[in-house]
């Protein structure tokens, strides 16, 4: 019987499955870090437990750490008080834990895929909602809740509910100034924040099968911003030349072995999905949010939508969230002045984002009405970055390097943007307040973030990239 490559990671992962009831799923790596893991180790103590298959866990603190001087203890209190538990329990539970200072310290969703943990065929888990980045590699990875963490902790298996399947296909050649990022953004534009609900989506096409393994991370890392469950891309050699020679990837014999494996893992010719999409690879352009959720995109040129293009039913929300970014209807955002400029997060904070801006701004200047945090997404891309000498292009062009965790991608830590300010971000989400309380953030990809730090207003990449 043909099947998508979901349906085949899925049904090998089923330890049970009865009609009427969610299927058992074996989960393969659980991924944890310092702020959903606290409640369900307490679970676990309450009940006498232990972790069930601790080799089959990996922790990392990320979220609420500090990106300054990370050697020193921690100023805010409850940081301080999250990293030091997440120590506590994981030496508790003989959890390995890549903590503040560890040289594989890092993002979580970044860790995992250089150090070879993340591998095609997987079902991969973490109490954080952009687990789907993995699918990237053609592994099942999805977000769970903190009851769902002590589950997998107990039993490394979740009852789960198989989920509708999507193929969502790009093809064509992206134009100059365009990338994964800006694949994403236009996909979710086209259907909405909700427009991938229920679903798990693959992602194919030529223009898809064309990205590197760190773009694809990109794309399939934002899936859940269209309310999917996660997202996937099937593994082809450029996914094998990546996972090869990393730290924990198979070696010797067990690397053939998991590569004859891997090169099964595909959607049959005549695999049935749920739903198909197709896009032109040619009809994306550099694209910006301009709302408060990562639907309410555009490319750059183009004006915002008015509210009466709205349907009925959604107009309110739709003019309360441009009253929240200080936009009108019908307006350009080309020449907005910025504040700040965030490069990082789980979606753009790996070595060939900081290259990518690195080439860009060698020799520029950031403009000075704007503050410019890169942040990257771990201790490993931190050390190349240096090795390669981007810290110095950074420097020299006002930017500021920072040391890994999530940052500003969020309201959590203490890298906020304050109330009312402009952020260019290369994060995942713009919700209100999601980088800090009355914060307002505007999501692009790498390139166009650099162009906003350097011109210190919303700017179409591709003018400046013709002028070079």
């Amino acid at each position: 019987m043909s099947k998508t490559l979901v349906e085949k990671i899925w049904d090998a992962h089923v330890v049970k499955s009865e009609t009427g009831f969610p299927d058992i799923l074996y989960i393969d790596t659980h991924l944890i870090h310092e702020v959903t893991s606290p409640q369900a180790f307490d679970g676990l103590r309450k009940r006498g437990l232990p972790v069930f298959r601790p080799q089959q866990t990996v922790a990392t603190a990320d979220h609420n750490v500090p990106t300054i001087d990370q050697l020193l203890p921690i100023k805010e209190e409850l940081s301080r008080y999250q990293v030091d538990m997440l120590t506590k329990n994981c030496a508790e539970f003989g959890i390995e834990l890549y903590g503040l200072g560890h040289p594989f310290q890092g993002i979580v969703h970044v860790i995992g895929p250089e150090l070879g943990i993340t591998l095609p065929g997987k079902t991969m888990v973490c109490g954080d909602s952009h687990t789907s980045t993995h699918g990237a590699f053609g592994a099942i990875a999805f977000g769970i809740g903190t009851s769902q963490v002590e589950q997998v902790f107990a039993t490394q298996c979740l009852l789960q509910q198989k989920p509708k399947t999507m193929k969502i296909e790009v093809n064509g050649t992206l134009g100059k100034g365009v990338s994964a990022k800006d694949i994403i953004l236009y996909i979710i534009s086209k259907i909405s924040a909700a427009g991938g609900t229920g679903y798990f989506i693959e992602y194919a096409g030529s223009a898809i099968e064309a990205l590197s393994m760190e773009a694809r991370m990109t794309i399939c890392n934002m899936s859940i911003e269209m309310g999917a469950r996660g997202g996937l891309i099937a593994p082809d050699q450029i996914t094998f030349d990546y996972i090869k020679g990393r730290e924990f990837a198979p070696a010797s014999a067990e690397w053939d072995k998991s590569l004859a494996y891997w090169k099964t893992l595909y959607s049959d010719a005549d695999a049935k999905f749920d739903s198909v999409l197709t896009f032109k690879a040619e009809d994306i352009a550099p694209m910006i949010t301009y709302g408060t959720n990562p639907g309410m995109g555009m490319g750059i040129r183009e004006n915002i939508p008015s509210t009466s293009s709205q349907p009925d039913k959604e107009q309110l929300s739709y003019q309360k969230a441009l009253d929240y970014m200080g936009f009108d209807d019908d307006s350009s955002l080309i020449g907005k002045p910025v504040d700040y400029v965030f490069i990082g997060s789980c979606t753009n904070s790996r070595i060939e984002d900081l290259r990518e801006v690195a080439e860009f701004v060698k020799g520029k200047q950031k403009a000075e009405n704007v503050t410019v945090w890169i942040v990257p997404g771990s201790k490993q891309v931190e050390q190349q970055a240096k090795n390669e000498g981007l810290d110095q292009i950074f420097e020299q062009a006002g930017f500021q390097l920072r040391e890994p965790g999530c940052s500003a991608c969020l309201g959590m830590n203490e890298d906020k943007i304050p109330a009312g300010k402009y952020c260019v971000s290369t994060s995942n989400r713009n919700f209100e307040g999601r980088q800090g309380p009355d914060a307002r953030t505007l999501l692009v990809s790498p390139l166009t973030a650099a162009a906003a730090a350097v011109t210190g207003k919303i700017t179409d990449i591709r003018e400046m990239l013709t002028k070079a």
